[in-house]
């Protein structure tokens, strides 16, 4: 098993990577089908139409979601990685116009959203409960080609085939060779630590060495890169006012605490935890922009992608002796212990509830920040165990389908969270009564376990407890 860093780190658009950069990603892949000569579904005419189908989550929640949007614009040939997000209102309102699809290699193409873009409030597929049909039919209606996708989380997609063969495991040795090629494939992180005890190696120096046999040279120049887009992110979202769409009326509050406590600098007057205000607002700035559908960067999801950057920012800003490099080790470390829970749980809100958001964000800073801070492997998969284990059972309950109530705040609160367990695990030597990987598959167990309504569907919990006008 290997998720790089720049697999859990992605560059894209607000405000949902499972519900708005995934199937952005997926309508593009449809096209990219289309224009590979893909086998036409037999009897079927020249390709002239689309037609798009949103199940489970991705139905319930996305108007909220802008989950419509992204399709129109995936099929438009936009990818949230290069779209500026100040064109999708003008290349929607071209499409809903004009009733069709312009693509590079393609004909033109029938899509009048109002009717071939389906909401679907039925049963979830089979796969995955953000699941998505994709089809493609002749002048005269006929079936041309068809695809299902799944948004796993994270911006992640696989087709229907791709998903069923990675629940089914390596079918041959073709994975397990893969792994070989690093020099530290753990799986888990009973085998991180392992490999750490043998190798003497850090997990920031395991991650390093295994991400250079896909990168090569210029990797600290990438992780760099990484972090200027989170900071500039936070950077945004500092200086921004006004109300945030969506029909709630959520004001942006980001820039108004950062005044207050700027204003209270040097005038001794801060009590001790204003340290927590710090993080908050780096948290919040940053799931404000997303929240408004600016660019982010997925850590490990959208709706997470404000604990990674505060935290770091943190780092940065307030410990003492932060450096440089410290803060590249707290991205290889964050992305690692990320991609631990993704490949043996879920990053999904949809699937298992936001503990597999905020929460895995929370582990995956914690883990970070203690290794910057020159914890031991032991320390650092403690940091994690902590910050997890303390978001376990928590729902995905979006009001409206926003990511913003209660979302903003919950990432305030798990940057929060994640210093706390970067601090215990310091405090300790490492030994601990539960391991990470226990406490990642009880997080995977009360997902299956838990209510659908309080997974990313907006019928429970906060969702429906609104107040009244």
């Amino acid at each position: 098993m290997f998720l790089s860093v720049f697999d859990i780190f992605k560059i894209g658009i607000g405000p949902s990577s499972s519900h708005t950069m995934g199937p952005m990603v997926a309508a593009a892949r449809f096209l990219d089908d289309l224009r590979g000569g893909v086998e036409k579904i037999p009897g079927s005419g020249d390709l002239h139409a689309l037609k798009a189908t949103l199940h489970g989550s991705l139905a319930f929640t996305g108007k909220g979601h802008a989950t419509d949007r992204a399709v129109i614009l995936g099929l438009a040939g936009c990818r949230p990685e290069t779209l500026d997000p100040d064109d999708a209102e003008k290349i929607e309102a071209d499409i809903r116009a004009a009733r069709e699809i312009i693509a590079e290699g393609l004909p033109a193409l029938a899509f009048d959203p109002e009717s071939d873009l389906v909401f679907d409030y039925g049963p979830a597929l089979p796969g995955h409960a953000n699941g998505m049909v994709l089809e493609a039919f002749d002048r005269l209606g006929n079936p041309w080609h068809r695809q299902v996708y799944y948004s796993v989380g994270g911006g992640f997609v696989l087709t229907a085939a791709e998903l069923e063969a990675q629940q089914a495991g390596p079918q041959d040795l073709h994975e397990e060779k893969a792994a070989h090629a690093f020099p530290f494939p753990f799986g888990s992180a009973a085998e991180m630590l392992e490999m750490g005890r043998c190798s003497g190696k850090s997990v920031a120096e395991m991650k390093r060495a295994n991400e250079t046999v896909l990168s090569g040279r210029g990797l600290d120049a990438a992780l760099d890169g990484i972090w200027n887009a989170m900071n500039g992110c936070i950077e945004r979202g500092l200086v921004q006012e006004g109300i945030l769409p969506g029909g709630l009326k959520v004001r942006r509050r980001a820039k108004g605490i950062h005044g207050k406590l700027m204003a209270e600098r040097g005038l001794n007057l801060a009590q001790p935890h204003q340290a927590n205000d710090w993080m908050s607002v780096y948290a919040m700035a940053v799931n404000e922009e997303n929240a408004a559908g600016g660019k982010v960067v997925t850590a490990p999801t959208n709706g997470a992608a404000g604990v990674v950057p505060a935290v770091g920012r943190y780092y940065l800003d307030h410990c003492v002796g932060a450096t440089r490099e410290g803060l590249r080790d707290y991205i290889l470390v964050a992305a690692a212990i990320g991609g631990l829970i993704k490949h043996n749980a879920s990053i999904s809100g949809a699937e298992v509830g936001c503990q597999g958001e905020v929460g895995s964000a929370s582990a995956m800073a914690a883990a970070g920040l203690c290794a910057a801070l020159g914890g031991s492997n032991e320390q650092v998969e403690n940091a994690a165990e902590i910050a997890l284990e303390h978001h376990l059972g928590m729902t995905c309950d979006p009001a409206a389908g926003l990511v913003q109530v209660p979302c903003i705040e919950r990432n305030a609160l798990g940057a929060i969270k994640a210093v706390s367990a970067a601090s215990l695990a310091l405090r300790g030597d490492g030994e601990h009564f539960m391991p990470l990987d226990n406490c990642v598959r009880v997080m995977l167990e009360t997902g299956r376990d838990m209510s659908e309504k309080y997974k990313e569907t907006s019928q429970g919990g906060i969702a429906v407890n609104l107040p009244e006008c």
